[in-house]
Formats: C-alpha cells, sequence, structure tokens
C-alpha cells in the first residue's frame, strides 16, 4: 500500500528565540509559496495552508494564498488546513474552492473544521453557543451545494436560498466526477469520526500529543461507519497531521526552542502546564506523536504509525513559530527525497 506525504503551515511570525525580528505577513506568504514550489518539485503529494486571526499568523484568508500556490505548481494537491467553517458563509467557500479546482485541474482539497482558535466566532459574528449547530449545518449545506444546483435550502444561520444556482461547478474528475475533494478535520472525538463515516467523507486526524497509535479504535470507528453508510471505499481516506521536522543531523536540538516558543504561548494562554524539554523528548521518542530526527527516524516513526492506523497520508508542520526558510526548505526537500522513497519501499509501494 502506498503512502503520500506533505507538509501544513500556518504562515507562523514568531522566532525562535523571541529576540530575532519576525518576517511582516507578505514575506512570510512569499516564504509560503517557495515551500509549496518546492515541495511540488520534490514529489510531495500535499501542502496544507491553514487559517488563523491572530496577529502571530500571517494567513487569514488561506483561498488566497492556496490559490496563489495553485497557480505555481503543476502536481501537488494544495488545500486549506482547516477552513473554519462554522464562521464561514458555504456558498462562498464553495465558489472558491470550485474556482481553484476548474483552474488547477483539481487539485484542490476543502478540509472543513471548526479550528482549534476562536478568534473567527466573534470576528464573524457566530456565537460560540452554538459551536456544534454551525458546523453541523454549514457541512450539511456545503455538501447540498456540492450534490446538485440549483438549490433550494433554509436553515437558522444563514439567509435561505430560493433555486440558487451556484457556479462554477467543480471539474468532472474520472473516479471523482463533478464534485470537490471535501474532507473532515478532527482532532480525535468519536462524534467526529461518526460524522466523516456517516457523511462519506475523508478524514483528517490533527494528533498533536500522546500516542499516536491509540487512534487506532477511533480510525477503525470511521472506517466501519462509512462502510455501514454505504459510502464507496476509494472515498474512505485517512490523513494524519502533525509537528515534525527533518535534518541530517541535530533535528530534535534545533526544533526545540521553536516548539517551546509555541507551546509555551499556548499554555499561557489556557492555563496548562508549562513545557519543559523532558515533555519534548519523551513526545518525540518511539510511538511518540512528534516525528523529528534524520529521515530514516522520521520514515521509521511513519512505518511504525502506519501498522496501527493503515493511514493514507501523513503530513507534518515542519515550521512552528516560525522554522527559518533555509531550514524550513531543507526539511521538505529531505522529506520528498529522501522519507518518502523510505517509507514507500517499506511498505512495498
Amino acid at each position: 500500500m502506498g503512502m503520500d506525504l506533505g507538509f501544513y503551515t500556518f504562515g507562523d511570525l514568531g522566532t525562535g528565540d523571541g529576540n530575532t525580528r519576525p518576517p511582516s505577513p507578505g514575506q512570510r506568504i512569499r516564504d509560503i509559496l517557495e515551500r509549496v514550489r518546492l515541495a511540488d518539485e520534490v514529489g510531495l503529494a500535499y501542502a496544507g495552508i491553514g487559517e488563523h486571526h491572530r496577529p502571530d499568523f500571517a494567513v487569514s484568508s488561506p483561498a488566497t494564498v492556496i490559490a496563489a500556490a495553485l497557480a505555481q505548481t503543476s502536481r501537488i494537491t494544495v488545500g486549506s488546513a482547516v477552513t473554519v467553517l462554522s464562521t464561514e458563509d458555504p456558498v462562498r467557500v464553495f465558489q472558491q474552492f470550485a474556482t481553484m479546482d476548474q483552474f488547477s485541474g483539481g487539485r484542490v482539497e476543502l478540509l472543513a473544521g471548526r479550528g482549534s482558535f476562536i478568534e473567527s466566532y466573534p470576528l464573524f459574528g457566530a456565537d460560540l453557543a452554538d459551536y456544534d449547530d454551525l458546523f453541523e449545518e454549514k457541512i450539511a449545506l456545503l455538501l447540498a451545494l456540492d450534490r446538485s444546483t440549483p438549490l433550494s435550502w433554509h436553515g437558522r444561520f444563514r439567509p435561505a436560498l430560493q433555486d440558487a444556482v451556484v457556479l462554477p461547478r467543480p471539474l468532472d474528475l474520472p473516479g471523482r466526477g463533478p464534485h470537490l475533494d471535501i474532507q473532515v478535520a478532527t482532532g480525535g472525538n468519536p462524534q467526529s469520526s461518526v460524522r466523516a463515516g456517516t457523511l462519506g467523507l475523508p478524514v483528517n486526524y490533527a494528533i498533536i500529543g500522546g500516542r499516536p497509535a491509540d487512534f487506532a479504535p477511533l480510525v477503525e470507528l470511521y472506517r466501519r461507519t462509512h462502510a455501514e453508510a454505504g459510502h464507496p471505499e476509494e472515498n474512505r481516506r485517512v490523513t494524519v497531521s502533525g509537528m515534525g521536522f527533518v535534518a541530517e543531523e541535530g533535528a530534535l536540538d534545533f526544533y526545540y526552542p521553536y516548539w517551546h516558543r509555541s507551546m509555551a504561548g499556548i499554555a499561557r494562554e489556557r492555563g496548562f502546564a508549562m513545557p519543559n524539554r523532558i515533555m519534548y523528548e519523551s513526545t518525540a521518542a518511539r510511538g511518540g506523536a512528534y516525528a523529528i530526527g534524520t529521515p530514516e527516524q522520521v520514515a521509521e516513526k511513519v512505518v511504525e504509525l502506519h501498522a496501527h492506523l493503515h493511514h493514507d497520508r501523513q503530513i507534518f508542520q515542519l515550521d512552528l513559530s516560525g522554522v527559518p526558510q533555509r531550514e524550513s526548505l531543507r526539511a521538505i526537500e529531505l522529506l520528498g527525497t529522501q522519507v518518502l522513497p523510505l517509507v514507500q519501499e517499506a511498505l512495498g509501494a
């Protein structure tokens, strides 16, 4: 069985030491575009561009950056990581991604989620008390738009549609039909796995701590629900996303200050325990969630996890807290030229 690899980014504007002047948002976006070009050249399958509405991240409008990335590449799939659908208009999201699908030849993915931060809720007039209901209604509308047009629809959080013609339509591709590639993101609760399976969508598990192998029951729940709902097996795809970094040597030491700065900021905001080196190294050890090391070590981690989850794709956040561009590019190059061949050889692909 084959395995796709890739990376994802939120355009982090931080710096590992907290003293170096951070790049401008424009520079960081140009950095991201350079990374996607390189990923395309070295054979990676996917680049994800996420969404945040905070001063420490450059990307608040992922579709804009995804479009730029697609326009300068020819093979790689570029997707949202994630589109915070709860605070978006599904009609506009559908139009944006269908437009990108058309001009890229079907190389765009829409990863729908609720987001790990809540800044978009007050910004776009959404009530956190409706957290679950917002997502349920909007994913249903998005899928209805993908199925057919014209569409008549009504709900709680958006004006009704009456025989609405929503254009453009996605490309009609063999094996996919005239539909967007829509996936669901989850942090790992069972209800999300059931939802993705019931809807017949691929799923992305964000695994940012603990032991990824412990997600095996959730993945099995997703696959079982998907099959019992009668959806095609080719749509039963699983992606794992998490932190990682690749270097010829010294990866663990190099990545630590960037990891620590990011985790310490989250800990201060949310009242978590402050991070330390012991936490970092234990999570980067065998069986842990971080894939940090030489190409051989990272490949071993991917193959080991595949034995538990049998997932189809694994993607890494390589630039946590603003890892410099030179090191980010080298990590992407190693991921494509060394890690990927090792993984494919081990899995017999």
